[in-house]
């Protein structure tokens, strides 16, 4: 009997060695938790694909790729700031892990209104985040903020100068800007401060909603000022197409915020290296999911910036753009 209840024991240990085992390699095998990154884009799906793709492609450098071992939930305003706030807290509803605000501060505002714990990573035009009252400083941010900041509405003035330097005759410069806060406070605070330096009279025009472009396209036609400047913004940007048509048809030397504005038939635009900026998000995304908080996390300036010419515009408009200024443009159009 002795030896047929040791037998026993020896099969019990046995099968109990063998279901632990399962048990430890089921454990195993069970799935790691996918962290969701919630994408909020102040545009729509096509005007925000390469930058979107951009971050992915920086991601999957850093060991992240989508659907694998990261996923990603888009939501797009599509321009209406009306929608910043119901889809920044759509987002936070899902618990996703981290929030990319791709936009105007506003856009940011709205992550920030929505969750107080979500690390929100911004990207994307805008005051000073510091100005705007997103993050404590540039070095400390404190909070739930960080990322990278174009500080677009600080390069009105090198605008401007380069629009001079191309046109060296433009004295009267018309200066269209959108609704909302940010608009009011390029055009108000740091164009006029630009033109007075650089001896330009400018003149304020704002468009209320998409029907006031061809009333001020008329007036602007009477008027003939020398130059365009198109101050940043998701409604001068929603009319890419609209705004660099009239340019070319008034023969209107024109400067923009944004490259997509020149390849359209835009004169010239000046500002950071938008491809740069966003693939940087992926360094922000990578230091979060590993553990550091945004709070330590420094806000980045834009380290590169391009000046995009389109000869072929300056051509038809009867414009030679002098070969100073040809020579330190980083993309030309022909």
């Amino acid at each position: 009997m002795k030896v047929v209840s040791r037998q026993w024991s020896v099969v019990s240990m046995t099968l109990c060695a063998m279901l632990f085992a399962r048990c430890v390699s089921a454990h195993a095998q069970q799935p790691a938790k996918v962290p969701r990154i919630g994408y909020l884009s102040q545009f729509d799906p096509t005007t925000e694909s390469a930058r979107a793709e951009a971050i992915r492609k920086a991601l999957r450098d850093l060991g992240y790729i989508e659907g694998q071992n990261i996923a990603t939930e888009y939501r797009y305003t599509q321009g209406k700031p009306d929608r910043y706030h119901e889809l920044a807290t759509e987002l936070v509803r899902l618990k996703v892990d981290i929030i990319v605000a791709a936009g105007a501060d506003t856009l940011a505002r709205a992550a920030k209104n929505a969750t107080k714990t979500i690390p929100i990573v911004i990207v994307g035009r805008g005051i000073n985040p510091v100005t705007a009252g997103l993050v404590e400083s540039l070095a400390r941010p404190g909070g739930n903020i960080t990322g990278i900041t174009n500080l677009s509405r600080e390069l009105d003035g090198k605008r401007l100068e380069l629009l001079k330097e191309a046109v060296p005759k433009v004295a009267h410069v018309a200066v269209l800007y959108g609704s909302g806060a940010l608009g009011e406070f390029e055009v108000k605070e740091q164009v006029p401060v630009a033109a007075r330096a650089l001896r330009l009279n400018v003149r304020l025009w704002k468009v209320g909603d998409t029907g006031d472009f061809e009333v001020i396209f008329a007036a602007l036609n009477k008027e003939r000022p020398d130059g365009l400047y198109i101050a940043s913004g998701a409604q001068m940007f929603a009319n890419v197409k609209r705004i660099a048509n009239f340019a070319l048809k008034s023969r209107l030397p024109s400067t923009y915020f944004r490259k997509e504005f020149v390849e359209a038939g835009g004169l010239m635009s000046y500002g950071a290296n938008e491809a740069d900026s966003y693939r940087r998000v992926a360094y922000f995304v990578d230091k979060i999911l590993k553990g550091a908080k945004p709070a330590d996390l420094p806000v980045e300036q834009p380290t590169k910036f391009e000046l995009v010419i389109n000869l072929k515009t300056a051509k038809q408009i009867g414009l030679t753009i002098p070969p100073n200024v040809l020579a330190r443009a980083d993309k030309v159009i022909r």
